[in-house]
């Protein structure tokens, strides 16, 4: 098993919706869940190198960085898995520019078509989105409030 490092943007509009993706699954359709855009960091890259590569591949908009919200350390598996299974470890940054990220045309993106089904700002409360930390954290708290990193590992 590898351990393999993500970097995740969290983006949230102003109705506390969270832009999320639905990724490919083999068969061409949208997996049965959501996730924040991101991915796994290339070598010798930095985090925020990594995050601003990967949110533009994915959605062709630049993203302005802003804090480190939460780490996520888990195993892969099942549904989740497009690279069979490894230890990952995810770091999520809060994306300041929301207002950019409300017209996505995936046809213009390097990477969107091949990887993501779908994307578009939901609510956390009514769709499933992973991590599931997602949709229980108080988001408001979680960007403006919390002064922590907060931790999460299911291992």
């Amino acid at each position: 098993m590898q351990r393999r490092v993500n970097v995740r943007g969290i983006i949230v509009s102003d109705q506390g919706e969270i832009f999320c993706q639905q990724l490919t699954a083999n068969d061409g359709k949208g997996r049965n869940f959501w996730c924040t855009p991101g991915g796994g960091l290339k070598r010798s890259e930095s985090l925020l190198d990594g995050l601003h590569r990967e949110m533009i591949e994915e959605t062709g908009v630049k993203p302005e960085i802003g804090r480190l919200l939460f780490i996520q350390q888990f195993t892969e598996s099942g549904e989740q898995s497009a690279h069979g299974p490894n230890e990952q470890l995810e770091f999520f940054f809060l994306i300041t520019n929301w207002q950019d990220y409300q017209q996505i045309n995936l046809e213009q993106t390097s990477h969107g078509v091949e990887e993501v089904a779908k994307c578009g700002f939901v609510n956390p409360k009514t769709t499933r989105i992973l991590p599931s930390y997602l949709t229980e954290v108080d988001l408001d708290w979680l960007i403006n409030k919390s002064t922590d990193v907060h931790i999460m590992s299911e291992l």
